[in-house]
Parts: C-alpha cells; sequence; structure tokens
C-alpha cells in the first residue's frame, strides 16, 4: 500500500499547496473569490481523493469513493447556490469540512483495524489526522466572526498546513525503510 499511498498524499498536498498559496499571494479576500477557491479546490481534490480508491483493498475502497463524491458534491452545490455573500462561504466549508473530515477520520480508524502491516498504520494515522483538521476547520467557521478576510484566510492557512503535513507523509511512506515502519507502527500501537 505504501508504494502507492504516498503518491495519493502527494497529489492531495500539491493541491492543497495551490490553493493555500493563491488565497495567500491575492489581495482579494471577498467572500467571492473565497467561493471560488474554495469550491475549485473542494472539486479538484475530491476528483483526486476518489481517484486514489485504488490504493486499498477492495473492502475499504468505498470510503474513498464516498469521500471523493462528498468533495466535489459541496464544490458544485456551493458555486450554484452562492450569492457570493459570506454565509456561502461560511455553510459551504463548514459542511465540506464537517462531513469530509468525519469519512476521513472513519477512513483512517478502519484502515488501522486488524492490520499488522506497518505503513498502513503510518498512512492510516495520517489520515486521521487530516480528518480531525478538517473536523476543526469545520468547528473554526463556526464560530469565528462574519470577516471575509478571517473566512477567506482561514482557509488559506487550512489548505498550506494540510499540505506540509501530507507532503511530509508522502516522502516518510516513500522513503521508510521496512525497520523505520515497523518501530513507527508498534509506537503507534502502544500509544492507542
Amino acid at each position: 500500500m505504501a508504494a502507492r499511498y504516498w503518491l495519493a498524499q502527494l497529489v492531495r498536498a500539491v493541491i492543497a499547496f495551490a490553493a493555500g498559496f493563491v488565497i495567500t499571494l491575492n489581495q482579494d479576500h471577498t467572500a467571492a473569490f473565497g467561493i471560488a477557491m474554495f469550491a475549485l479546490f473542494a472539486i479538484v481534490s475530491g476528483l483526486a481523493v476518489g481517484a486514489f480508491w485504488f490504493v486499498t483493498d477492495a473492502g475499504k475502497r468505498s470510503l474513498w469513493i464516498v469521500q471523493g463524491a462528498l468533495g466535489v458534491a459541496a464544490g458544485i452545490v456551493t458555486l450554484i447556490v452562492h450569492t457570493g455573500a459570506l454565509g456561502a462561504l461560511l455553510y459551504g466549508v463548514s459542511v465540506w469540512a464537517l462531513l469530509t473530515g468525519v469519512t476521513e477520520l472513519f477512513g483512517g480508524w478502519r484502515a488501522r483495524r486488524g492490520v499488522v502491516e506497518a505503513s498502513v498504520v503510518v498512512a492510516a494515522r495520517d489520515r486521521m489526522l487530516v480528518g480531525a483538521a478538517t473536523v476543526v476547520l469545520a468547528i473554526l467557521y463556526l464560530i469565528i466572526p462574519a470577516d471575509n478576510r478571517l473566512a477567506v484566510g482561514l482557509f488559506g492557512a487550512y489548505a498550506i498546513v494540510i499540505g506540509v503535513y501530507l507532503a511530509i507523509g508522502a516522502f516518510s511512506l516513500k522513503w521508510a525503510n521496512p525497520t523505520q515502519q515497523a518501530s513507527a507502527a508498534e509506537n503507534t500501537e502502544s500509544h492507542a
């Protein structure tokens, strides 16, 4: 799995970096710009996640497809129903983040059950952390003040942080030797 999963993580990291950098480098932090960036990110990352059904065994592929479909649907719905208002951005991101975050958390937890292969345990842990960060984003979007700059900037910061974490995880999986992976799996299991 690690031979394929590292590439899935790397592609997701590149997509997140792209969204984060565009948001960071753009001075236009209006709700309409935030909606466009979120929708593009949700659609592209949803398509990428849905396409990565091949990285796991047949019994766990459905979660990748569901997570990808949720992302694509959230992006399309946000584009269709938005009026350029901040409420559409806050609502769209919070619903997407909650649904995909919980799906990713569950997918990581499910991947760890009964697995002895160290790379699978490490990849599942990475998936659970990204899911948890995405759920935190949903919560933050529910409690932040209604401010365009804050909402758009927060999404850009999330994208950069997730991009960094996914890139580190991808290269760690690619370059880890079996001894390191077994040690990481033992440490993860002893703390669980």
